[in-house]
């Protein structure tokens, strides 16, 4: 797949092909529908592997990510594969089925993991790529759910330290408080009701994340997630989010104990599972498919993976984030998925 993909790139960058065709989608004989494939020609990004993992059932993580990925693959020249919940009965894309995301193989080549799941309860065999990926140290990017990205219902899995509920020594609090800096707590803001504004945190002006971005630039329909204060080990907040009253970009901030202080909904911070092996981490509480229309959170997460594959000094002014294609959301809700279809059709 990979060889396929630079013979692709390499004949197209030859041809001088527009770049709306710069950006394929490579199927996998027997595979071809269960991932999605972008690859970009030009840009900082070229020869960097990003592996984009969804499967939640509220916040369309099967929506926001080839978004994502295409933003990424045309306007900044990474290659992306993004992975999905897949029913093996159907071979669609099922955010409800919670064991079963085909391709976490790619992890094994990749230079950075975006992780956007809730509540996943994957076989071994499949965790072992993410377990061997973590204990390399390479970077991860955690959107909304990846905070309880795991629940390993399974009392012989090899992997239920990864589980959101894990109470026991380092990993307490499992994949999201050991990896990411924290794990589920509670909805913060009132869900469904009170929306979210990015405020840049104090001392983080000057965060190559946040090149671009002003108070305000970043909105959500998502609410603020709750965290414990502070956030563990070398964690630093970059962005508090700020509680509106109610559903608009221009809403005034609710009174009272939700905004002081107010809580941190993107943050930077390592880890280490192997000795030697640390790896940046770059989490945000927001993601929802409808959060990314906002232009704001889209240069914050392209601007995070800059950083995370260390490209932080080439960071642009103000980074290109035009969606590719047209983007329509379905909003947030359990079972609100758009159902029977393949990931090439997102």
């Amino acid at each position: 797949m990979r060889k396929v993909l630079s013979l692709l790139s390499l004949a197209v960058a030859g041809l001088g092909l527009p770049w709306a065709l710069a950006i394929v989608h490579v199927p996998a004989a027997s595979q071809s529908e269960l991932w999605a494939e972008y690859v970009g020609v030009s840009g900082p990004g070229v020869g960097k592997h990003v592996v984009l993992i969804s499967g939640d059932e509220e916040y369309r993580s099967e929506e926001a990510l080839p978004a994502l990925a295409r933003v990424l693959a045309k306007r900044h020249g990474f290659r992306c594969t993004v992975l999905f919940a897949i029913n093996p009965e159907t071979g669609t894309v099922d955010p409800n089925y919670v064991s079963n995301i085909p391709g976490l193989h790619h992890l094994d080549d990749a230079d950075l993991m975006v992780i956007f799941t809730r509540f996943r309860d994957l076989p071994d065999d499949q965790m072992a790529h993410i377990d061997r990926y973590l204990r390399s140290g390479r970077p991860v990017i955690g959107l909304r759910t990846a905070t309880h990205a795991f629940r390993i219902r399974r009392k012989d899995s090899r992997y239920r330290h990864y589980d959101f509920r894990y109470k026991d020594g380092p990993w307490e609090g499992g994949f999201g408080r050991r990896v990411l800096g924290e794990t589920w707590i509670a909805h913060h803001g009132r869900h469904g009701r009170e929306s979210t504004r990015g405020i840049i945190a104090p001392g983080a002006e000057n965060h190559p994340i946040v090149r671009g971005i002003r108070d305000g630039d970043i909105w959500g329909p998502t609410d603020v997630y709750r965290v414990r204060l502070p956030l563990p080990g070398d964690s630093k907040p970059l962005v508090l989010g700020q509680v509106l009253a109610g559903m608009t970009p221009d809403a005034p901030p609710v009174s009272g104990p939700k905004n002081d202080p107010m809580m941190p909904i993107a943050w930077t911070k390592s880890y280490e599972i192997e000795p030697g092996h640390r790896g940046r981490v770059f989490t945000t509480t927001m993601g929802a498919s409808v959060d990314l229309v906002s232009e704001g959170l889209r240069r914050l997460l392209v601007n995070a993976v800059y950083w995370a594959v260390g490209l932080e000094d080439q960071i642009p002014e103000r980074a290109d984030v035009r969606f590719v294609g047209r983007y329509e959301p379905t909003f947030f809700g359990f079972g609100k998925f758009r159902k029977g279809l393949k990931p090439s059709q997102f």
